[in-house]
C-alpha cells in the first residue's frame, strides 16, 4: 500500500510516534493507502514552523502583490493536476468522479479570486478630531490559522480556508480527516514544488483527540477555522475561548427545500434529488426536509421517487455512476439506524431503506435512496442530521406554514424555495432564517459568495470577501506630528 507522511516546514517527514494508520476504499471496503499517526509533538513543530515562517524568512518578506501572484499560481498547479487529486480523493472518500473532477477543475478560481484580493486589502486615514495628530488604520494577518477539514469534500473545504488566509497573509497548520487524509497531503507537496515557502502550509495527519486537541489548544495558534459536526464544534469552541483565540465554525445543517404549488414541477423535483442523492447526501446542505405544499404533494413526491428510483449507484470512478458509497462504516451504520428510527416513529418509507444489494455496488458501504413520507417536523429524522441519502417529505398548507417549518430547526445553513411567483421568493427568502437560500435552484456556490451559517449551524463565513476580512486583524496608529505636551495624569 501507499504509505503517506505528514508535510512539515516543507518537507514529508514520518510521525513522532512511528505509527500509520490504513485508510479504506469505500467502494471496495479495504484499505487502500497508510497514513501518519501523529501526535502533540507533530502539532508542535508544525505551529512552530508556521510560526517562523508567518515572521521571518521569504513569506514575510513578500508583498501583497507577490503573495497574490504565488496564489494564482498555486491555483494553476491544481488545474494540472486536476484528475489526478481527484482521483485520489474518489479513492479515498467514495464521492463519484463526475463531482470530485469537476470540484477539482472549479477549485483554481478560489486561488484566482483570492489572489486578486490579496493586494485590494487597504486601511484608510482617520480626519482625526484632535490637533497634531495624523491617525491611520492598517490590516494585519492575524497569525497562525488551524484549519480543521472534513471527510466529504477535502480539497474544495480545505481552498475555502487556506486561499483567503494566505491571501490574507496569514500561515496555516491543515489537520484533515482521519478518513481522508491523502488528496491534502499530495496538494500541500504540489504546493512546495510551485514555490510555496516552507512551513506556510503544513499538515498533520491523525486523530482528533491527538493532534485536533493539541493544534486547537497551541498557544501559539490564532484562529480555528472548523468544518465539521456542531458536537465537534461546539468543543472547539470552548476550547478556543480559553485563550481567546478567533474561531470560524461551519457546522451541521438539516436543509428545508420548500415546494410551492405554483413552481415547476419537474424543476424541483429535479433540485430536490439534486439536494439529497448527490454527494450521497453526505453534504452539510444538504435538502434533507422536502417541504411540498399539500396541493402537490402527490405529484411531486411521485417525480422525486420515480426519479431517484433511476439512479445508477456502483463504482464512483465511473462516469455513470450517479450515487457512490457511504465515506465510512460508522457514517454507514449510522444512515441505517436513522431509517430504523424513522420507521419507529411512524413514517411511510416511499423508497429504499436498505443496504443497496446491486451487483454492481460490491463490497462497498452502499445505502439506497431513501425516502419517507408522512413525515412530522417534530421526528428525530426531521430534526437530526443524517448526513446520508435519506429525504424526509413534509406537507404544508400555506406560506406561513412553510416558513414556520423551515425555521423550527436548530440548524441554520441552507435552504431551498421552489415558485414561479418572484414575490413570494423574496418574502420567503426573507423569513428563512438560514445563511444561504437558493431560488428554483439548489446546491451552488462561488468563491465570490459568503457561505456559512446561523443558529447551530455555525460562526462566521467562509468565501467573498468578507473571507479574508476574518483572516485579518484592525490596527490603529496614531502618530504625534507637533501636539503639544499636556497634563501627563490627563488622557489625551
Amino acid at each position: 500500500m501507499q504509505r503517506y507522511d505528514m508535510f512539515i516546514d516543507g518537507e514529508s517527514r514520518a510521525p513522532a510516534t512511528g505509527q500509520w494508520f490504513p485508510t479504506d476504499n469505500p467502494y471496495l471496503g479495504t484499505p487502500w493507502a497508510e497514513i501518519a499517526q501523529g501526535g502533540p509533538s507533530d502539532i508542535d513543530d508544525a505551529v512552530r514552523a508556521a510560526h517562523r515562517a508567518l515572521h521571518t524568512g521569504p513569506w514575510a518578506d513578500l508583498t501583497a502583490s507577490a503573495r497574490g501572484a504565488l496564489l494564482r499560481r498555486l491555483g494553476d498547479t491544481i488545474a494540472a493536476n486536476a484528475r489526478r487529486l481527484a482521483e485520489t480523493e474518489v479513492r479515498d472518500n467514495g464521492k463519484i468522479f463526475t463531482e470530485m473532477y469537476g470540484q477539482l477543475r472549479y477549485l483554481p478560481e478560489w486561488f484566482a479570486y483570492y489572489g486578486g484580493l490579496a493586494d485590494k486589502v487597504e486601511g484608510s486615514v482617520i480626519p482625526i478630531d484632535k490637533k497634531g495628530y495624523f491617525t491611520y488604520t492598517k490590516k494585519e494577518p492575524v497569525g497562525v490559522v488551524a484549519a480543521i477539514t472534513p471527510w466529504n469534500s477535502p480539497l474544495l473545504l480545505l481552498a475555502w480556508k487556506i486561499a483567503p488566509a494566505l491571501a490574507a497573509g496569514c500561515t496555516v497548520v491543515v489537520k484533515p480527516s482521519e478518513f481522508t487524509s491523502a488528496s491534502t497531503l499530495e496538494l500541500v507537496r504540489l504546493f512546495h514544488e510551485a514555490g510555496l515557502p516552507p512551513g506556510v502550509v503544513n499538515v498533520v495527519t491523525g486523530f482528533g483527540k491527538d493532534v485536533g486537541a493539541a493544534l486547537v489548544e497551541h498557544p501559539l495558534v490564532r484562529k480555528i477555522s472548523f468544518t465539521g459536526s456542531d458536537t465537534t464544534g461546539r468543543h472547539i469552541n470552548q476550547a478556543a475561548a480559553r485563550d481567546f483565540k478567533q474561531v470560524s465554525l461551519e457546522l451541521g445543517g438539516k436543509s428545508p427545500n420548500i415546494v410551492f404549488a405554483d413552481a415547476d414541477l419537474a424543476a424541483a423535483a429535479n433540485g430536490a434529488v439534486s439536494g439529497i442523492f448527490a454527494a450521497t447526501g453526505q453534504t452539510c446542505i444538504a435538502g434533507s426536509r422536502l417541504l411540498v405544499q399539500e396541493s402537490v404533494h402527490d405529484e411531486v413526491v411521485r417525480r422525486v421517487v420515480d426519479l431517484a428510483r433511476t439512479a445508477r449507484m456502483g463504482d464512483p470512478m465511473d462516469e455513470h455512476t450517479q450515487v457512490g458509497p457511504v465515506t465510512t462504516p460508522a457514517q454507514y451504520a449510522k444512515v441505517l439506524d436513522y431509517v430504523d428510527i424513522a420507521r419507529r416513529e411512524g413514517a411511510a418509507l416511499a423508497l429504499g431503506g436498505k443496504s443497496a444489494t446491486r451487483p454492481e455496488c460490491g463490497n462497498g458501504w452502499f445505502v439506497e435512496p431513501t425516502i419517507f413520507t408522512g413525515v412530522r417536523n417534530s421526528m428525530r429524522i426531521a430534526q437530526e442530521e443524517v448526513f446520508g441519502p435519506v429525504l424526509a417529505v413534509i406537507p404544508f398548507r400555506d406560506e406561513d406554514e412553510a416558513v414556520s417549518l423551515a425555521n423550527d430547526s436548530r440548524y441554520g445553513l441552507g435552504a431551498g424555495v421552489w415558485t414561479s411567483d418572484i414575490g413570494r421568493a423574496f418574502r420567503v427568502s426573507d423569513r428563512i432564517r438560514s445563511g444561504t437560500v437558493w431560488v428554483n435552484t439548489y446546491r451552488a456556490v462561488s468563491p465570490l459568495v459568503p457561505f456559512g451559517g446561523v443558529k447551530e449551524s455555525g460562526v462566521g463565513r467562509e468565501n467573498g470577501i468578507e473571507a479574508i476580512t476574518a483572516y485579518l486583524e484592525n490596527k490603529s496608529v496614531w502618530i504625534n506630528t507637533g501636539a503639544a505636551a499636556g497634563n501627563p495624569f490627563v488622557m489625551r
